[in-house]
C-alpha cells in the first residue's frame, strides 16, 4: 500500500512563506513513475487542485496561486515540494499530496481523482 506523507504546514502571517514536502513511506515505492499533485480543501469547500507536476517536470498551477507557488520534485530523494510565497488568508486549508500515473498535470489537478493520497497538513494564514 502506497503511503504519502505531507509535512511543512503551520501558521503563518499574510505575506509569509511555507514549504510543503511530500514523501512516500512505502518501502520499494518511488515517486519517479507518477505525476504528483498538491490539493487543498478549506472548510465548507470542495477539494481543489493547487499544483501538479508530471514525471518529466511539466507543471500546472491553478490561477489563484500562479506567481506565488512553485512545485518541484527531487526524484533521487523521493520528494515533491510546494514552495508557497506571499500567502493570503484565502490559502488557508488542509493541503494534500497525491500520486497518479496520469501523464497530464492539468488533468490531474482538475479531476482530483488520483490513486494515492496523503493524510494532509494544515496551512493557516492569519495575523
Amino acid at each position: 500500500q502506497v503511503q504519502l506523507v505531507e509535512s511543512g504546514g503551520g501558521l503563518v502571517q499574510p505575506g509569509g512563506s511555507l514549504r510543503l514536502s511530500c514523501v512516500t513511506s512505502a518501502s520499494g515505492f518511488t515517486l519517479d513513475y507518477y505525476s504528483i499533485g498538491w490539493f487543498r480543501q478549506a472548510p465548507g469547500k470542495e477539494r481543489e487542485g493547487v499544483s501538479c507536476i508530471t514525471r518529466n517536470g511539466s507543471t500546472y498551477y491553478t490561477d489563484s496561486v500562479k506567481g506565488r507557488f512553485s512545485i518541484s520534485r527531487d526524484n533521487p530523494k523521493n520528494t515533491v515540494s510546494l514552495q508557497m510565497n506571499s500567502l493570503k488568508p484565502e490559502d488557508t486549508a488542509v493541503y494534500y499530496c497525491a500520486a497518479d500515473p496520469i501523464p497530464n498535470a492539468q488533468a490531474m489537478c482538475v479531476t482530483a481523482l488520483s490513486d494515492y493520497w496523503g493524510q494532509g497538513t494544515q496551512v493557516t494564514v492569519s495575523s
